[in-house]
């Protein structure tokens, strides 16, 4: 029979290979998620940077996007909630920025998300008593929504129909007589 401490020796070398190995796997992860230049979230289109920046808040709007308020002038961000069935939501999140090129053209750098919440029942506790003599009982459940999953989007098609879309917008802006277009100074 091997002593306590060989026993001891092989769970501890056990949680270390266990442990190297999930580094390991980890670092393969973020290796996989490196830099290219073939990456389908920036696009340079043709036109000012006051018109295609107007035009990138446009297409958001015309999505049914809810901007939030800005602090950086350059960076618009939207979000777009919907329940593909009764116990799911979806959020979609994207963040823009975008820049003129001063050559005429402009170029919009956009990022998305994607956030599953799924209903979820929730057990409920009641705590009673005082310091150290305090008794916890369950008191019930709840419903509540609770993040079952959260991502970057990658599919280069998602982010074509959005630049699709920003370049139509350009191009109808850029048609319009300078009076008429909509496009402010002030970047979104």
């Amino acid at each position: 029979m091997p002593s306590p401490t060989t026993v001891q020796r092989c769970v501890c070398a056990l949680a270390v290979a266990a442990i190297a190995a999930g580094c390991a796997s980890r670092k393969h992860d973020v290796e996989r998620e490196g830099f290219s230049a073939a990456a389908p979230f920036s696009k340079t289109l043709a036109g000012s940077g006051d018109i295609v920046c107007w035009s990138v808040k446009r297409a958001l709007l015309s999505q049914g996007y809810m901007l939030d308020r800005p602090s950086d002038s350059g960076v618009l961000t939207g979000t777009r909630d919907y329940q593909p069935n009764p116990k799911l939501n979806v959020t979609l999140h994207l963040q823009t920025t975008c820049a003129d090129n001063r050559d005429g053209t402009s170029i919009v750098f956009v990022s998305a998300s994607r956030e599953d919440s799924r209903l979820q029942k929730m057990k409920q506790t009641t705590s009673v008593g005082v310091g150290p003599a305090t008794l916890t009982m369950p008191s019930g459940s709840a419903k509540v929504l609770g993040v079952v999953r959260r991502e970057t989007i990658r599919d280069p098609h998602f982010y074509d129909e959005f630049f699709n879309l920003v370049q139509r917008y350009v191009v109808d802006e850029s048609r319009a007589p300078p009076s008429e277009r909509h496009a402010d100074t002030r970047r979104p």
